[in-house]
C-alpha cells in the first residue's frame, strides 16, 4: 500500500475544527431537522466565529453533504473489505446490512442523509475529505486515507455483474433495471421504517433484496 505524507499541523488543526462542526450537527439532527439549525448555535457549541463557519463549510447545507460523503466513505471501505471475503450478491447484502446497523444507531442523522440522496437528482461533490479528516475521524479503519468516496453505485453495479459471472444471477440479467431495484429499496426502506420501527429495517432489507433477487431470475427466464 503507498505510503502518504503525514498531514501539516495547520492541515490536522482545519481537520479537527471540521469534523467537530460536523458532529455537532450530526448530534442536533438526531433530534431535529437540518432547517432548526442555526449557524449561530453551531459556532457557539464548537467554539468559532461564525465568520470562520463558511471557510469551512460556504453554506450550512454543506454540512449535510460532507456528512453523507463521510457515511458513504466508511461504506466504501467496508464494502471493499467485504469483496476479500465475498463476491456478487453476498457483498451488496453485506453493505445493506451494515447500512441497517448505522441507521439504528444514529437514525435521525442517517434518516437526514437518505432524505437528501433520495431529493438530490445528482451527487453533489460538496467540501473534499482530506487525508487529515479521513485518519481523525476513521483512526481504526486500515487503508481508509486510499479508500475512494465515491457513490455507492459503482460497488452495487460492480457486484451485479460478479453475481452474474458466478451464476447468482441470469447471464441475461438487465443491470440497469437491477440497479433502479436495489436504489428503491435501500433509501425506500429506511424512510418507510426509520420513524416508525428502525429496528425491523434490516429484516425488510434481507427480505426486499430476496424478493429483488427472486424477480430477477424469473424475469430472465
Amino acid at each position: 500500500m503507498p505510503s502518504h505524507p503525514r498531514p501539516s499541523l495547520r492541515e490536522r488543526k482545519f481537520a479537527k475544527t471540521r469534523l467537530a462542526l460536523a458532529e455537532a450537527a450530526s448530534h442536533h439532527l438526531e433530534a431535529a431537522p437540518l432547517e432548526s439549525l442555526s449557524v449561530k448555535s453551531l459556532c457557539e457549541r464548537v467554539q468559532i466565529s461564525e465568520a470562520t463557519f463558511f471557510n469551512y463549510f460556504p453554506k450550512k447545507e454543506d454540512l449535510v453533504i460532507y456528512l453523507d460523503r463521510l457515511w458513504t466513505l466508511e461504506l466504501n471501505w467496508y464494502g471493499q473489505q467485504a469483496m476479500q471475503q465475498h463476491q456478487g450478491l453476498a457483498v451488496i447484502e453485506s453493505l445493506f446490512r451494515y447500512t441497517s446497523i448505522q441507521i439504528q444507531k444514529k437514525p435521525g442523522l442517517m434518516g437526514e442523509i437518505i432524505a437528501h440522496e433520495a431529493r438530490s437528482r445528482q451527487r453533489q461533490q460538496g467540501p473534499e475529505i482530506t487525508q487529515a479528516e479521513r485518519l481523525l475521524a476513521f483512526s481504526d479503519l486500515d487503508g481508509i486515507v486510499s479508500s475512494p468516496d465515491d457513490s455507492l453505485e459503482g460497488l452495487l453495479r460492480d457486484s451485479l455483474q460478479a453475481a452474474i459471472e458466478q451464476g447468482e444471477l441470469p447471464e441475461n440479467t438487465a443491470i440497469s433495471a437491477a440497479m433502479v431495484g436495489l436504489v428503491s429499496i435501500f433509501y425506500g426502506v429506511p424512510l418507510a421504517l426509520q420513524h416508525s420501527n428502525p429496528a425491523a429495517i434490516a429484516a425488510m432489507y434481507r427480505q426486499q433484496l430476496q424478493l429483488l433477487w427472486n424477480g430477477l431470475r424469473v424475469t430472465a427466464e
